[in-house]
């Protein structure tokens, strides 16, 4: 019997070291949803080989007991396996190459030249990766036709964080953005700095669900209970019982910004790590990936979103029963209308001011609405 039992765990050892290289390729390899089904098919092996080792002649428990073991395995999996047989669709980082000044396939171009230039002296600039189509629109209307690279030089975007950074830093001479965060305000004022901003345009924050989500509208209200954490089931707010899943988007983004202006006094829930996105196309991609579940909530920019990322497995909810369109932001009927700024924070080019005022004139703001924006004297 010592020898059995023995030799039955020197088998099991072996196996169990033989099956350490496909358990990794499970948990690390995207696919932890078979996990339970290959414990049953482990587990249900071992058990045949010691019944066979001892003897057991009755073939329901010879079959059975591992039949019982491996259908668990697959019982338990089988909500993983469903979930993770839905459509992925990935949003990808949005490709600023395709709206490069002068070589970009997607940049807005005036009709004809600008009735404005400037030769030398460029202004540097940066920006949120939002606006991006629309300051390499002014760029290549008004700068030196040369190569603009879309992450240094003197058109680039490295995101609002970043811009505002550089802006306080004097590393740039104009940024182009939403409004602050309270936190870049304050290193402002304590870098001695003080940010000018001028209105160029409008655009819509909007808040999207994925296409399968049957709620298509919400109040304000209803928003701030999601972020607040307040409500935390669809049903609540008329959709299906299915757990919210909001996600947010690192402090001092510019979305992230607009949620705080948004929210005002009521407190921003704490994000879990997983349902943080580092990049605007991320947080799209993620209530997009969603696996088709109904739960996950994001937010964004319309224009960003419907024109830069263009995912079409996600929808943008209406707000207080208005949907943002360029009509409703133009009218400022959308009550979520957000104002997009020139700023700056006491350059000493001399270009910068002309530039911003250029692009309030008619040619500047044809380009914002080409662009996909409202411009801002409308």
């Amino acid at each position: 019997m010592a020898g059995k039992i023995a030799s039955l765990f020197l088998i099991t050892l072996f196996i169990l070291i033989f099956s350490i290289m496909p358990m990794l390729w499970v948990v690390f390899g995207g696919q932890t949803h078979w996990t339970p089904a290959f414990f049953g098919v482990l587990i249900g092996f071992i058990t045949i080989i010691g019944l066979a080792f001892f003897g057991v002649r009755s073939r329901k428990v010879f079959y059975g007991v591992p039949a019982a073991i491996l259908l668990a395995g697959l019982a338990a999996s089988v909500p993983g396996i469903y979930v993770h047989s839905k459509p992925v669709v990935p949003a990808g980082e949005v490709a600023l190459f395709d709206y490069m000044p002068f070589d970009g396939p997607k940049t807005a171009a005036l009709d004809g030249p600008a009735s404005f230039s400037i030769r030398d002296n460029i202004p540097v600039v940066d920006g949120a990766t939002a606006l991006y189509p629309v300051y390499a629109a002014f760029a290549q209307a008004v700068y030196p036709e040369k190569e603009y690279f879309p992450y240094e030089g003197e058109v680039m975007s490295n995101r609002t964080g970043q811009a505002y950074e550089s802006l306080i830093n004097g590393d740039v001479d104009l940024i182009f953005a939403l409004a602050p965060s309270e936190a870049q305000k304050q290193r402002a004022e304590t870098a001695g700095k003080e940010l000018s901003l001028t209105p160029i345009g409008k655009e819509a924050f909007v808040f999207f669900v994925n296409r399968g989500n049957p709620v298509d509208n919400l109040s304000q209200e209803e928003l701030r209970g999601i972020y607040s954490g307040e409500t935390t089931d669809w049903s609540e707010i008329g959709g299906k019982r299915t757990k919210i899943r909001p996600y947010q988007r690192p402090a001092d983004s510019g979305s992230q910004t607009a949620l705080e202006g948004f929210m005002g006094d009521v407190p921003i829930m704490d994000a879990p790590t997983e349902r943080t996105a580092d990049l605007m196309s991320g947080i799209i991609e993620d209530v997009s990936n969603y696996r088709n579940f109904g739960g996950a909530i994001g937010f964004t920019f319309r224009c960003y979103s419907e024109e830069m990322v263009g995912n079409h497995d996600v929808k943008l909810l209406a707000v207080d029963g208005i949907e943002p369109t360029p009509d409703t932001i133009r009218s400022g009927a959308y009550p979520l209308t957000r104002e997009i700024y020139a700023i700056t924070a006491g350059t000493g080019n001399p270009n910068v001011g002309p530039f911003i005022e250029w692009i309030l004139s008619e040619e500047g703001q044809s380009l914002v609405e080409k662009t996909g924006y409202v411009g801002v004297g409308e």
